[in-house]
């Protein structure tokens, strides 16, 4: 069987016209295309910068937190007499080897502060931020004193020596706080070996009725008498939080990114002895001078405030962010650490040391963080 085939002249190719409005058509769908992608890929990347924005800001707020709840640990008063490093005026001096680990001998006193808290304001330059600093001690028994019995050198007789460890630090404390001084605790412990570079592995105390110190300042051996406190603080902690280079550091170290600025102010009351807040004080100096705070003006610092801006890292066209709009209005807009009043105005947030400040979109965190050692204290303070 021959099978034929037979072909139509008439059907012909696409010519150029046909070509050219086909590309055209493609090229269109193309940029609606990518014009979509675009605008999907630029919310993706607002959406996921608002996201570690808020990660970032919880976190850094959240591991200040926790080391303001401890401030104070181990030096508040543990009864009505207000008996207590806390109240040591002027403060002890210490040879600030033993503030180092491993601890070493430099023969340079230095003032031991006591403060569960202190705020540093940073001024009101573009881009300025707050540092705060919080203090407390890891002794077990919560820093409860013991009164001295006897001295003899550099050693004391307790009832108890329960709460000291060899290597950590004690101060010893007359009953109205005029008179104190600080050291390490050495022993009394069964061998001649001294502090460890490894706090994990103290040596044991021989006895349990004395406390014996590496060194005492000379200048201060009056204080260790009979009659007077001892109270323990173990190992002291100083926690130091501030604003570097867009992060948040701790004692120098990078700690959180994206974080652009920090802001603290003290809650104060009327007296040391009422933990009723009455007004929200920036850490500077005027009228009070709460930038040096004397002990009576501390001991009335119940609670610190904190702002934490965090800052989504993608950079916008146009400005998106404007400044605050004011520091004591009760519903202030732009960018405000919180609503203020006249009396207790809130602190200002200025990021415009950066040109496109007002680019970039931020997440403030903000929250108050009562000092419970102080405010458990308030009988004695």
């Amino acid at each position: 069987m021959v099978h034929r085939m037979f072909i139509d002249k008439t059907h012909r190719g696409f010519g150029l016209v046909e070509i050219l409005v086909g590309l055209a058509i493609g090229l269109l769908t193309t940029l609606v295309i990518m014009q979509v992608f675009s605008v999907f890929e630029r919310d993706k990347r607002a959406t996921t910068g608002t996201a570690d924005a808020q990660v970032n800001g919880s976190v850094a707020l959240y591991s200040i937190s926790r080391d303001l709840q401890q401030a104070g640990f181990g030096m508040m008063p543990t009864d009505k007499k207000g008996t207590s490093p806390i109240e040591c005026n002027p403060a002890p001096t210490i040879d600030d080897g033993n503030l180092q680990t491993p601890i070493i001998t430099s023969n340079n006193r230095i003032p031991f502060d006591l403060a569960p808290v202190v705020v540093t304001d940073g001024g009101t330059a573009a881009g300025a931020s707050d540092t705060i600093s919080i203090r407390y001690g890891s002794s077990f028994a919560g820093g409860a004193p013991s009164v001295i019995k006897a001295v003899l050198g550099t050693t004391v007789s307790v009832d108890n020596n329960l709460g000291c460890r060899v290597c950590e630090l004690a101060v010893v404390f007359n009953e109205t706080g005029t008179a104190c001084t600080a050291g390490v605790v050495i022993g009394p412990h069964a061998t001649t070996k001294k502090c460890p570079d490894d706090q994990n592995d103290p040596p044991p105390f021989s006895d349990t009725v004395s406390i014996q110190f590496q060194d005492i300042a000379a200048t201060e051996t009056a204080t260790v008498v009979p009659g007077s406190s001892i109270a323990c603080l173990g190992r002291r902690s100083t926690q130091v939080y501030a604003v570097a280079n867009g992060t948040l550091t701790l004692n120098g170290a990078p700690l959180v990114s994206g974080i652009v600025n920090l802001q603290a102010q003290y809650g104060i009351s009327t007296t040391s002895g009422d933990n009723k807040i009455t007004q929200w004080v920036n850490a500077t100096a005027g009228t009070d001078n709460w930038a040096a705070p004397t002990v009576a003006m501390r001991n009335r610092i119940k609670a610190v405030r904190v702002a934490i801006v965090a800052r989504n890292s993608e950079l916008e066209k146009d400005a998106v962010t404007s400044a605050c709009s004011s520091t004591t209005d009760a519903n202030p807009t732009g960018l405000c650490s919180w609503a203020g009043s006249a009396a207790s105005a809130a602190p200002a947030i200025d990021l415009s040391n950066d040109p496109d400040w007002a680019k970039y979109r931020y997440r403030v965190f903000e929250t108050i963080i009562p000092l419970r050692n102080v405010i458990w204290s308030y009988e004695a303070l």
